[in-house]
């Protein structure tokens, strides 16, 4: 739409406010809300100022002034809000310069596009992310210099077997059994289908939706894969709407990839593929129907995934679902069909147009706008330097020996680890311009001081079950 058209639809649709959404760093939307009337052509060019020194990592105090500018084609009527309410997804600028911020997320995946065509390699990046998340009844958590705990529940948690619920009926979703029953054991798909319904009334296509692995409520509803940018808008309305749907159910949903112990974590496996002039170059006649680019691209991906997880796996908690031996893809190594391996090449037919790769070591704590570009980056590495990817693991890898696996590179096992990887090893992402060296310094700087470094702090529940009799 242009900015007469959204203005004209949010009069059709009797807006009364507009409400303007942006990411911040770490890929949590912000928003604030205008009155209707202040929104006017121009705003689409002028845009509005705002103190951006409370967004977390951006802007000192002493230079705090910023500008958002809505953009058009992102408009649609909020579903939430009880007055109706028109929503635009912004982007930042430098309040003096007008320049695009270098630390706006949207504007990093913006400038991944761009780097796309440039090269000549391609004219489209498609990214489909699949972004699992469990739905609790109930979460408390708190820590204090001399005490933490936390605790969540859910009515579909196998740990309420033995509840008195006047009466338990039991059906209780079995430890890694939730993949995926009927009800009365799936309590959730109604709920599912709200999110679904919602989804598509903010212009977002559902594929299929289901309850995931994990008992205790774990679910994932699919989208349709779409461009780089507009994909990370869409990730964006998935993760509110999921969660503004749940809490109009007296519930909670959270995508924390690790929240129970000893069942399944949540992930957020990413297909991808590179078109150019509507043809998708990555079908091909090699391994698995992939083209030479394809496989460059895996190769790209599997070189840089030390440095990468630590954007597209961004939180302590991230790697307590990454671990060896577990269910998560930490073997970095790829196939086809082979879900044990971190990259696999879905079976997808015989059409072309659907051939594409699944990295499944992202998880849902991840920033879209920075996640897509990342590995975007990677695997246009690989092309450019038309890396080989090795042989195919088309064996359990799970199932394999130590002697066996011993030649098979692992994912970090810490967000510090990833940390230390993106430190060293970051200059693919810098090509174009995409990440600059003060988004990649500031990234750092963040985790290191805001997640790593407390985290290392702090002693857990376990510490005192392991030492304190000691």
């Amino acid at each position: 739409m242009s900015p007469a058209d959204v203005l004209k639809y949010a009069q059709k649709n009797g807006a009364k406010f507009v409400d303007f959404k942006f990411v911040d760093f770490l890929g949590q939307w912000q928003h604030t809300a205008m009155p209707i009337g202040k929104l006017q052509e121009d705003s689409f060019s002028e845009g509005f100022g705002f103190d951006g020194s409370s967004i977390r990592g951006w802007q000192p105090i002493n230079a705090s002034d910023m500008g958002f500018i809505p953009d058009a084609s992102t408009a649609i009527m909020d579903p939430f809000f009880a007055i109706p309410t028109l929503s635009l997804i912004c982007d930042i600028v430098d309040a003096v310069t007008r320049q695009p911020y270098s630390r706006d997320p949207r504007n990093i995946a913006r400038k991944a596009e761009q780097y796309l065509k440039s090269t000549g390699i391609g004219d489209t990046a498609y990214f489909g992310p699949e972004p699992e998340f469990f739905v609790f009844d109930e979460v408390r958590y708190s820590e204090a210099a001399n005490q933490s705990s936390y605790f969540l529940d859910s009515s579909e948690g196998r740990w309420n077997s033995g509840r008195m619920e006047n009466p338990n009926l039991g059906n209780k979703t079995p430890t890694k059994g939730g993949y995926f029953p009927v009800q009365p054991i799936d309590t959730l798909g109604d709920l599912r289908a709200e999110m679904a319904l919602a989804l598509e009334s903010v212009g977002v296509p559902v594929e299929v939706f289901h309850h995931e692995v994990a008992s205790g409520g774990q679910c994932e509803l699919s989208m349709r894969f779409n461009s780089l940018v507009k994909m990370a808008d869409w990730t964006m309305w998935y993760k509110y709407v999921v969660k503004n749907v749940a809490r109009r159910h007296g519930k909670v949903a959270t995508f924390m990839p690790k929240p129970i112990f000893g069942d399944n974590g949540s992930g957020m496996h990413c297909h991808q593929s590179i078109w150019k002039d509507e043809k998708n170059l990555f079908a091909g006649d090699k391994y698995a129907g992939l083209s030479e680019m394809g496989l460059s691209y895996i190769a790209g991906l599997l070189k840089f995934a030390p440095s990468i997880l630590a954007i597209t796996n961004p939180g302590v908690n991230s790697y307590k679902r990454l671990v060896p031996g577990y269910e998560a893809p930490v073997n970095l190594a790829y196939s086809s069909r082979n879900r044990s391996a971190s990259i696999r090449i879905p079976i997808s037919g015989p059409s072309p147009k659907a051939k594409r790769l699944e990295f499944r070591c992202p998880d849902p704590l991840a920033n879209p706008y920075l996640a897509f570009p990342a590995m975007l980056m990677a695997g246009l590495d690989g092309i450019q330097n038309k890396l080989k990817p090795g042989e195919p693991m088309d064996k359990d890898i799970y199932a394999l020996s130590p002697e066996e696996l011993k030649d098979i590179p692992k994912a970090p096992g810490s967000l510090e680890e990833s940390i230390n990887n993106l430190k060293r090893n970051h200059q693919f992402l810098l090509k174009g311009d995409v990440f600059t060296p003060d988004v990649i310094s500031g990234w750092i700087e963040w985790k290191e001081d805001n997640e790593i470094k407390p985290a290392r702090l702090r002693p857990t529940t376990l510490d005192f079950a392991l030492y304190f009799d000691n």
